[in-house]
């Protein structure tokens, strides 16, 4: 079940794979991503030594959830991945240029776990050539739809 999705991730990178990673997370983060009050938009994923930390996710705390501590609400956060995963993903980031993107925030198994995507940025023709194929797409459902003749 998903929480959050990085709608703007899909806009602006060609997603070629992607990787299930856990996270550390402090208990009012927690409560504060069931409250529904976490974004992921400009948030990305970078290398440090051998672990994933997930940088710019903003988590806006609960009033109710924290008050013996000061929450900061964009701080790093660990992601959790087996060795050889993170092994993986450092060779292809290093060597073939692509870069870590978080896809969504969902649940499994009680857990909350985040979608990392291997991507490729996307240059502007190939975001107007994706809005163009959307748009046709819309309007072949819609011609369908009033039982005009579509072709093509």
């Amino acid at each position: 079940m998903s929480i959050v999705d990085n709608r703007k991730a899909f806009h602006d990178f060609f997603i070629e794979d992607r990787y299930e990673a856990g996270l550390v997370l402090e208990g009012w983060e927690v409560k504060a991503i069931r409250a529904g009050r976490a974004h992921l938009k400009e948030s990305y994923v970078i290398i440090r030594g051998d672990t994933l930390h997930l940088l710019g996710a903003h988590i806006t705390p609960l009033t109710t959830a924290s008050t013996h501590i000061q929450p900061d609400p964009t701080r790093t956060r660990k992601l959790l991945m087996h060795a050889a995963e993170i092994s993986k993903l450092i060779g292809k980031v290093e060597r073939a240029g692509y870069t870590l993107v978080p896809l969504d925030l969902h649940y499994k198994a009680g857990r909350i776990k985040l979608e990392v995507g291997l991507a490729k940025g996307k240059k502007q023709f190939d975001k107007r050539a994706t809005e163009r194929e959307r748009e046709w797409q819309r309007e072949k459902q819609r011609l369908v739809k009033t039982g005009t003749r579509v072709t093509g």
